[in-house]
């Protein structure tokens, strides 16, 4: 019996956990053991359901990611296989809206905007999001000439840059900045295209315009909808999906499907190190040490760095080189008649010109559907990111005090609205940046990690920071060991297809 530990229990983790418990069922002699420093599994993956103070129901607060992109298969794939795909929940679109602090004013997102790209003429040029200079010329992309790219060259550039070329800067501070880069949370300036969206360069390689590629774009998913409409009872395919008691219903089902019996939290990896050549060791914080035919680090980049450093310093030096940013979010509950705004929408943007600590709002209960009584409300906010990791140093009363404040300045929030309750969250160095050179930094760590035996990487890190980016990563994992173990898995590949 080879065993593979694994070592982080966040969802990169807990898929890999699931696709070595899932070639043991197919009858492949492999186990696994998982350690996960913190108490729970999930890692940023944090739901918790909260009674209703009054006992009318309840409120489910995701303190992490509240959803997925509904394009992506992984979650879905894996939803079906644990059995809850049945319990994905849509957003509601009746209620979809969007707004965007300008100026000091909401204005809301102009409909046809595809990423950062007016598609509709109409709703672009009555928008007073942006002045008529910034209008003309976000227009004049049509006419820009496209980057020149060398036949085998590497095409890159950062958010800022690209955008201010093609679209001008009113485009990236109003519109651009806080779609695109809020996704990561990450700085244009830094923020690396060919690592975050390589369809933008390719975009404008294929069709010498965005404007034209995201036209061609909007056409095409109008005639799929036209072509596979939404049959009776079905539920709607929207742009997010989350699941119906929060997005920890599927780490918890993950883990509860892998074997909870073969992972041990609330304990850390002090050191690892090869014992022979077709060992491991590992050293944990309980005093106690763990062997077996590999490992898997499923960690932040950061918390990886240490644990290989006596083992490859090149590994450790790129691992360094991916900075990290923290965050927070927020959560507050209130009756729906005191919060004093319009509650049909899904959120505020606020973009990093207007200097306000409040990175973005969701109106979590208009966005998904029971997330808390009838009569109550349910929003959150979020803080941090590489612009404001000042606010992170202050305590948990200091930042709920400045959300709530600046829900009562951007949204409107009534003063006199007291919390039902509140939850803040803290996420240490939980979002990796993609800056330039981040795939020149993962190709040497992939590469370097590829030539070891019994070793592999998984996680948020390195090609993708999206649930469903994690869950491959930790399935991919999983193949490598595999592999080198002479260890066919082409049945199960079959299997899992069903599920795209």
């Amino acid at each position: 019996m080879k065993r593979i530990m694994i070592i982080g229990g966040g969802i990169a983790g807990l898929a890999a956990a699931y696709k070595v418990k899932r070639a043991a069922d197919n009858g492949h002699k492999i186990e696994f053991i998982l350690i996960e420093k913190e108490p729970r599994l999930g890692g940023k993956i944090l739901t918790e359901i909260v009674p209703d103070p009054a006992g009318n129901g309840r409120f489910i607060v995701d303190g992490g990611p509240d959803c997925f992109l509904t394009e992506k298969p992984a979650c879905h794939r894996i939803a079906k296989l644990i059995g809850i795909f049945d319990e994905e929940l849509p957003t509601d679109d009746s209620r979809r809206k969007t707004w965007i602090l300008s100026r000091g004013k909401l204005h809301a997102l102009p409909d046809g905007v595809i990423m950062f790209a007016p598609t509709k003429f109409i709703p672009f040029v009555t928008t007073g999001l942006f002045s008529w200079p910034g209008k003309i010329r976000m227009g004049l992309e049509f006419f820009i000439p496209p980057k020149k790219v060398k036949p085998g060259e590497f095409n890159d550039e950062t958010l800022e840059r690209f955008v201010v070329r093609r679209m001008g800067r009113e485009c990236l501070d109003r519109l651009a900045e806080p779609l695109v880069g809020g996704i990561h949370a990450s700085d244009p300036a830094k923020m690396s295209l060919a690592a975050t969206f390589p369809r933008l360069l390719e975009m404008e390689q294929k069709y010498g315009s965005l404007l034209k590629g995201f036209l061609a774009i909007r056409k095409m998913v109008e005639e799929m909808r036209r072509k596979y409409p939404t049959q009776p009872g079905e539920k709607p395919r929207t742009f997010f999906t989350s699941f119906v008691n929060g997005m920890q219903q599927l780490t918890d089902r993950m883990a509860e499907v892998a074997g909870l019996e073969r992972m041990r939290t609330g304990r850390s990896v002090l050191s690892l190190r090869p014992k022979n050549q077709h060992r491991w060791e590992m050293h944990l914080s309980d005093g106690s040490t763990l062997e077996g035919d590999a490992v898997i680090l499923a960690t932040e980049s950061w918390a990886a760095e240490p644990l290989l450093r006596p083992l490859d310093p090149a590994i450790a030096d790129a691992l360094a080189g991916i900075p990290c940013t923290s965050s927070a979010t927020v959560s507050f509950a209130f009756h729906e008649a005191e919060v004093g705004f319009d509650l049909n929408a899904f959120g505020v943007l606020c973009p990093l010109v207007e200097k306000r600590a409040l990175m973005a709002a969701t109106y979590s209960s208009t966005k998904w559907p029971g997330r808390a009584p009838k009569g109550k409300v349910l929003l959150r906010g979020f803080v941090g990111g590489p612009h404001n990791q000042a606010i992170m140093e202050r305590s948990n009363e200091e930042i709920i005090r400045i959300v709530h404040s600046e829900f009562q300045e951007i949204i409107g929030l009534n003063p006199k609205a007291n919390p039902l309750f509140t939850r803040l969250y803290r996420w240490h160095l939980g979002m990796p940046q993609y800056i330039m050179g981040h795939l020149s930094r993962v190709e040497l760590i992939e590469k370097r990690s590829g030539e070891i035996r019994g070793l592999a990487l998984a996680g948020g890190s390195y090609r993708g920071v999206g649930l469903p980016n994690c869950i491959e990563s930790g399935e991919k994992a999983v193949s490598k060991i595999l592999n080198e173990w002479g260890i066919d898995l082409e049945e199960d590949h079959m299997e899992e297809k069903r599920y795209y």
